[in-house]
């Protein structure tokens, strides 16, 4: 067993882990922290797809030890008190989910394409920076327009950078 310390959802938490368990499974089992979904084991779906120091990763593929002294953010931490992240909102209004399984996934990965890239993203590059997730029962279509509508939304509750530096 390893010591294992780590920020999750903005809160401390330590544990003792084998050091082969994956960081799925450590927010999983150890913290209760479901929203995170093991869809393939294999890095393949994008399910697991949760932000390590502000970066998408997928955990089922990262090891827990390796998020040592780490900021790791889940579905269960975009939300602040009762208000949906606006790109949670998004996928809401503009039904981007059908069953549900890979909501939380392509959630994370749209926050990170929007961090990455901006708030104006055409359909083609959120199709791109989509490519590491897979929904078996959409055509895409809504969750695309979600993500189009998410990156605007979010923009809109930021300052411009010259606002912020003053």
């Amino acid at each position: 067993m390893a010591n294992l310390s780590m920020t999750v959802n903005g809160k401390s938490v330590t544990a003792n882990v084998d050091p082969r368990t994956l960081l799925v499974q450590f927010l999983r089992e150890n913290l209760r922290l479901t929203g995170t979904h093991v869809g393939c084991d294999t890095s393949q779906c994008g399910a697991c797809v949760v932000h390590l120091d502000g970066k998408a990763v997928k955990s089922c593929t990262t090891l827990a030890l390796a998020c040592e002294g780490a900021s790791v953010t889940t579905i269960e931490g975009l939300a602040n008190g009762g208000a949906l992240h606006p790109m949670q909102e998004a996928f809401r209004e503009h039904h981007g989910l059908q069953c549900g399984f890979c909501t939380p996934g392509m959630i994370m990965s749209a926050v990170d394409i929007v961090n990455r890239r901006g708030n104006h993203l055409d359909e083609k590059t959120i199709r791109e920076d989509l490519e590491g997730n897979i929904c078996r029962c959409t055509g895409y279509h809504n969750i695309v327009k979600a993500i189009a509508a998410g990156a605007e939304a979010m923009g809109a509750g930021a300052k411009p950078a010259r606002q912020a530096a003053e």
